[in-house]
């Protein structure tokens, strides 16, 4: 599946209307950026029904507030509207294909209950 870029426009829908999906949010000017891109969109040619997109820092500042991105490149990943992984930093394809792996596999149900008992503790 290819990479899709996201922007203020379409980043709600895509995260509401599909059940996995990451996000990388790079800059242009950014090294390590450039470098993670290609194992990025080589494991996301390798995941099926799996959202990927990238958000542009430098076009989208509005988007990089609301997610409070303090350095980059980062890695979000929302399962069922769930945030379940935020890491700034790149990764080796093997480890983020661990980490697609792992989201895939988790309970959910159990997710969902584990959330609502911390928000009720707060």
């Amino acid at each position: 599946m290819a990479v899709i870029e996201l922007t203020k426009e379409n980043i709600e829908e895509t995260i509401v209307s599909n059940d996995i999906v990451l996000i990388d949010f790079w800059a242009p000017w950014c090294g390590p950026c450039k470098s993670f891109a290609p194992i990025y969109e080589e494991v996301a040619d390798k995941n099926e029904g799996v959202v990927f997109a990238k958000v542009n820092t430098e076009d989208e500042q509005e988007l990089a507030a609301h997610f409070q991105i303090r350095s980059i490149p980062t890695l979000m990943i929302f399962r069922e509207q769930i945030v379940l992984y935020s890491e700034a930093g790149m990764l080796p394809a093997p480890a983020l294909q661990e980490i697609v792996d792992k989201v895939k596999s988790l309970d959910m149900e159990q997710v969902k209950k584990d959330v609502e008992a911390e928000q009720q503790q707060a």
